[in-house]
């Protein structure tokens, strides 16, 4: 049975460019060896911070939504983030149809504010 997911990650802020690029690579052919179908990767930007992580006030964020019907998928991808110091924090959500659909909503770009 194929379960829907979403996983945003924090990025260290202090990372260049090429570093963003290939630690989001890593993570994506991570979950490509698992045989994961991705619906969403998409970068979420430069943002600041509620509060301070690990003595960072901002970061970079990143987004992947995906389907796998594997139940350990999460808990491998989560471990190898415990393991980078590029990643700050990490959250993974399965989604409800709800969520699917809200998703499918924002990707066609239904939520962005119109410009006066």
């Amino acid at each position: 049975m194929n379960r829907n997911y979403e996983t945003v990650f924090i990025l260290n802020p202090v990372l260049s460019e090429k570093q963003l690029e290939n630690t989001v690579k890593k993570y994506q052919k991570h979950l490509e060896k698992n045989k994961v179908n991705f619906i969403c990767n998409e970068s979420l930007g430069f943002k600041n911070l509620s509060y301070p992580i690990k003595d960072k006030k901002t970061g970079f964020f990143h987004l992947f939504q995906y389907t796998s019907d594997k139940i350990d998928v999460v808990k491998n991808i989560e471990k190898e983030f415990i393991r980078d110091d590029s990643i700050i924090r990490y959250i993974t959500v399965s989604l409800c149809k709800d969520g699917i659909e809200f998703n499918a909503r924002r990707a066609k770009g239904e939520f962005k504010k119109k410009k006066k």
